[in-house]
């Protein structure tokens, strides 16, 4: 069966679901395969829960004569060529984004800007793989006007590959960091990947980039693009600056040579999210969003799932960032937090994963900002951090430090929790 048709079978479900365990009444279910498991072996079970077809790519689960089994040579690519099919069909403007720190909380914020005045087709969570962009390209509906997908990548040639599938009429790489350097190999690797965005905007006619002005590597790499700017600088299509972190980031903008500067106070924690924010007003002013809604979008958006949250307990201030962690995101998160207004300063730090031959330097590094910085009361979680030179108290693993938590508790605090994700730092909030 070729993708067209495979498409007006798309199109008369109500929805696509790779999970057998959620198949909501006449989706289309497809059958995927990972290191532990085969999806094709759950297709029987999909369309009894409610799928009323199931791609498959082994035939040996598709009965003989059940029309309701679609059989396909790989039900990746089959989804991956489905998603590019109906992109193309829609012919919906998409902003792709990318980038090694910030891509999800942008994503967030443009997304809450543009849909303002449009209707926003946008990634969810961080569904951002060559399972997930297919995934959100699929729910374009012809209501939408824009569309914002995000795109991760790991390895070297990941973002091409997505490129090719999500075609972006726009682009936005928010920066480049040492971040997953086991899999780029190093950070120029890094570069190359993220890069690869531009590469492809670069060979479509009238495409256009949104760039972080104050970013020398980006900018060494945008050549030959139309450039919509944004930064510190006077003159750039937008500029701003920030006027206050304590704890929220408060910054104001303009448009290119006016005087007039719009003030935001937003529910974000560090300077660090200021260029997240500054592209979300670039992108809500190039699309059409009128500036008293555009700040009221930044102003009212409240990140989730650990992403730069401020909790307040009954004993102490927290400052949530434990989803993820690199070099460059815990290096400015310390930075942020030295800077910060507040009394009887912790932090809370975790392992930083998936460095590769790098990362004993870069968690030295880390250690040894933070006695640069003064810092007393610190607890290291995980086995890299453990093996760095340092003066702090050190813990094996959150099990460890949860135990020394509820020995003896923290009280009148402001606590900095940042590392990454499978650190699980996220469960100790509940013991501070």
């Amino acid at each position: 069966m070729d993708i067209t048709a495979i498409h007006q079978i798309f199109l008369a479900c109500a929805s696509v679901t790779t999970d057998s365990r959620n198949c909501p009444q006449g989706s289309l279910f497809i059958a995927l395969k990972g290191e532990s498991f085969n999806g094709n072996a759950f297709a029987s079970r999909a369309l009894e829960s409610g799928s009323a077809y199931a791609i498959v790519d082994e035939e040996a689960y598709a009965p003989e004569g059940d029309t309701r089994y679609i059989v396909v040579e790989n039900s990746l690519k089959t989804l991956q060529q489905l998603a590019n099919y109906h992109r193309r069909q829609m012919r919906t403007p998409i902003i792709g984004i990318t980038g090694t720190n910030g891509k999800t909380t942008t994503k967030e914020l443009m997304s809450t800007v543009l849909s303002q005045t449009h209707n926003v087709l946008y990634t969810l969570g961080n569904l951002n793989n060559h399972i997930g962009v297919p995934l959100t390209l699929l729910r374009l509906r012809p209501e939408h006007d824009l569309a914002v997908v995000e795109m991760g990548a790991s390895h070297p040639g990941d973002i091409k590959e997505l490129v090719e599938i999500a075609e972006p009429d726009y682009g936005i790489i928010t920066n480049v960091g040492k971040a997953h350097l086991k899999g780029f190999g190093s950070f120029e690797g890094v570069i190359k990947t993220k890069g690869e965005m531009y590469d492809y905007l670069r060979m479509r006619k009238e495409a256009t980039i949104f760039i972080h002005n104050d970013n020398p590597y980006l900018k060494k790499i945008a050549y030959g693009l139309r450039q919509i700017a944004y930064g510190n600088e006077d003159g750039l299509y937008i500029n701003g600056h920030v006027t206050g972190n304590s704890p929220y980031l408060t910054f104001d903008w303009k448009t290119g040579n006016e005087s007039k500067y719009h003030e935001v106070q937003t529910r974000l924690i560090g300077e660090y999210n200021f260029p997240n924010a500054l592209a979300a007003v670039t992108i809500g002013h190039f699309f059409g969003v009128e500036p008293e809604k555009i700040n009221k979008a930044l102003a009212g958006y409240t990140p989730q799932n650990n992403r730069s949250q401020l909790k307040k307990t009954a004993d102490n201030t927290l400052i949530i960032d434990a989803y993820n962690a690199n070099p460059t995101s815990m290096m400015a998160s310390i930075s942020n937090f030295r800077n910060m207004q507040a009394e009887n300063k912790m932090l809370i730090l975790g392992d930083m994963r998936e460095l590769g031959k790098d990362s004993a330097d870069e968690h030295q590094k880390i250690t040894d900002y933070l006695e640069e910085c003064g810092f007393k009361d610190v607890a290291l979680v995980g086995e890299l951090f453990a093996a760095t030179r340092h003066s702090y108290q050190s813990y094996p693993d959150v099990t460890a430090l949860i135990a020394e938590l509820q020995r003896e508790k923290p009280c009148g605090k402001t606590i900095l929790i940042k590392g990454s994700n499978g650190i699980k730092l996220s469960s100790v909030v509940e013991y501070l």
